[in-house]
C-alpha cells in the first residue's frame, strides 16, 4: 500500500467521521492522468469501496477541478454523477475518492435515459458563458473567464489557447496561420444563431459515460458554460454512444440547422487538444479540419 493510498483511505475517514482500515488496494482502469485505485477497507459500519484518483502534490489543481465539476452536475440534479467522498492534498500527494460505482457499457434504453436527462441539465440556467474557475481538458489547463458573447468565448477561451499551445510545440506554421484565420472569423458561424448558456459536461466521449444497473452515469467533466451543441459534438467526435442516445436528446430538443458544420467546430477545440498532446495523426486531423471549416466561411 503506497503513501498516497494510505492519506487517502485517511481521507475517508475524516470525511465519513467513522475508522476506515485498509484491506486492499487495487490499479484500476480510469488513471490515464492519475493513478487510479480501488480501496477496499472496513468501517464500523462494515466492509466499503471506494474508487480514488492519486497524484503528486502538484498536480492537485486537476482533482479540484475535477471535484468542483461533479458538485456542479449533481447540483444540477439531471444526471447521475458519483459521489465525492473526499479530496485534498498534503505536502507530497493529492487525492480525490468518490463511491464505487459497478460501472458497464452502455446499452439502447440507458443511452436514451442519458440522452433525455443532458437535455434537461442543458435547460438548466447559467448567467454567462465560462465557469467560476478555470479547469483541464484532459491534461491541458482550460480557460474560462465570463464572457456574454459566444463567439468571442470560443475565439479566445478555446481555440487561441490550443494555438498558443501548437505554436510552442512547434506543430506547423502554415496549419496554425490558418487556425488563426479560422479563430478570428468564427462569429460567421453564428449568424442568426441565438446561442443560451448552458451548463456543459465538457468533455462527453463515451469514456466518460458508462452504466450502472441500467442507469446512465457520467464523470470526469471539463464544466462550463457555452452552447449545448459543444456537449452534443463531442459525442459524435470518437462515437461509442448507441443510436438512442442522440435520437432522445434531438427528440426532447432538436438542433437548430447548421448543427454539423458548427459540430466541425467545436470539435476542432479536441482535436487541437489531441494534437497537443500527442501530436501523430492528429496534426493532420487538425489541418484537415481547420481546411474544411475555413471553406465554409469563404
Amino acid at each position: 500500500m503506497s503513501p498516497a493510498s494510505r492519506k487517502a483511505a485517511a481521507a475517508v475517514a475524516a470525511a465519513t467521521g467513522e475508522p476506515f482500515s485498509l484491506l486492499g488496494v487495487e490499479n484500476v482502469a480510469g488513471g490515464c492522468i492519475h493513478t487510479a485505485l480501488s480501496l477496499t477497507g472496513r468501517s464500523s459500519s462494515g466492509e466499503r469501496r471506494y474508487f480514488a484518483k492519486v497524484d503528486e502534490a502538484g498536480r492537485s489543481a486537476m482533482l479540484e477541478a475535477e471535484a468542483d465539476g461533479l458538485a456542479a452536475l449533481r447540483e444540477a440534479g439531471a444526471l447521475r454523477v458519483p459521489a465525492t467522498v473526499a479530496q485534498g492534498q498534503d505536502a507530497e500527494h493529492a487525492w480525490l475518492v468518490l463511491e464505487w460505482l459497478d460501472l458497464g457499457a452502455l446499452e439502447g434504453p440507458s443511452a436514451a435515459v442519458l440522452g433525455a436527462a443532458l437535455a434537461r441539465q442543458h435547460r438548466v440556467p447559467q448567467a454567462r458563458f465560462g465557469w467560476r474557475r478555470d479547469n483541464f481538458i484532459g491534461a491541458t489547463p482550460q480557460e474560462n473567464a465570463a464572457a456574454d458573447d459566444w463567439a468571442a468565448f470560443w475565439r479566445d477561451r478555446r481555440l487561441a489557447p490550443q494555438l498558443r499551445l501548437a505554436a510552442r510545440n512547434r506543430l506547423p506554421s502554415k496549419m496554425i496561420d490558418r487556425g488563426e484565420r479560422l479563430a478570428a472569423d468564427c462569429a460567421g458561424f453564428f449568424r442568426n444563431l441565438a446561442v443560451r448558456p448552458s451548463l456543459l459536461h465538457g468533455d462527453l466521449w463515451s469514456g466518460n459515460a458508462a452504466a450502472e444497473r441500467g442507469i446512465a452515469v457520467v464523470f470526469d467533466p471539463a464544466v462550463y458554460a457555452g452552447h449545448r451543441e459543444a456537449d452534443i459534438a463531442m459525442t459524435e467526435l470518437f462515437g461509442g454512444f448507441p443510436r438512442d442516445f442522440l435520437a432522445a436528446y434531438f427528440t426532447d430538443w432538436p438542433v437548430e440547422a447548421g448543427y454539423t458544420v458548427r459540430r466541425d467546430l467545436y470539435n476542432l477545440y479536441h482535436v487541437l487538444n489531441h494534437a497537443n498532446l500527442f501530436a501523430g495523426a492528429y496534426v493532420g486531423q487538425a489541418a484537415d479540419g481547420i481546411g474544411k471549416l475555413l471553406a465554409e466561411i469563404a
